[in-house]
């Protein structure tokens, strides 16, 4: 019983310190300490240190000689290496998703009207459906293993568009980017998908450079 408790207290733990990560909360090269940590969240330092050590495993933290760990730094080389590994991983889900492509039909449809969700603030929604496409993506993959890749890709990637905060036109753009890849997919066209795949991550990739070198040069 006292091992689940400890298990519980350290799986909660993990999870508050990787979504501080992700939104930005805890910024790149914020000095992760043990004593802070574990007063801010109020628990003991034993679920924080094995924190620690996922968030290490997961790449957002990295130690620093004589400062213990920091966040991970963002940089444009970071950006390129996962759109690299992003490029080549969601061209082969689509061409694999385009398999089973009836279920994405209703898909398409929802991401013609994805636009006004972003006029109406609703930007919850629209990252919601965002996320529900791409389970739909890795559920249609039926592939564990680049299912598992994407995922870690994704988690990085989570985290800059998170602290590049809300860009409606991007929104707007991704949304109609979207719209194409879903149609490709349910038509069952794997080669026009994996085209639409290039195309958006192409954007994508531009859009998050160009903010990540804009902080650069305000720094």
């Amino acid at each position: 019983m006292h091992a689940q408790r400890r298990a519980g207290a350290s799986d909660r733990t993990y999870a508050r310190l990787r979504e501080d990560v992700l939104d930005g909360v805890l910024p790149p090269g914020a000095v992760l300490a043990e004593l802070e940590q574990s007063a801010r969240l109020g628990v003991s330092r034993t679920p924080v240190r094995e924190a620690f050590a996922r968030l290490v495993h997961d790449g957002l933290a990295r130690p620093v000689g004589g400062r213990g760990l920091v966040v991970a730094p963002l940089d444009p080389g970071d950006l390129e290496h996962l759109y690299d590994v992003r490029e080549a991983l969601e061209v082969k889900a689509a061409r694999l998703a385009a398999r089973d492509g009836a279920r994405f039909t209703a898909f398409a449809h929802r991401f013609a009207h994805a636009p006004d969700l972003v006029e109406a603030g609703e930007l919850g929604r629209y990252y919601a459906l965002g996320a529900e496409f791409d389970a739909a993506v890795d559920d249609a993959v039926a592939n564990p293993w680049l299912v598992r890749a994407l995922a870690d890709v994704r988690t990085h990637l989570v985290r800059i568009r998170r602290l590049a905060r809300h860009d409606p036109d991007r929104l707007r753009a991704a949304a109609s980017e979207h719209q194409l890849i879903a149609e490709a997919l349910a038509a069952g066209d794997a080669d026009l998908a994996a085209h639409a795949v290039h195309v958006h991550l192409h954007r994508s990739r531009s859009h998050f450079r160009n903010h990540l070198r804009h902080q650069e040069e305000s720094a």
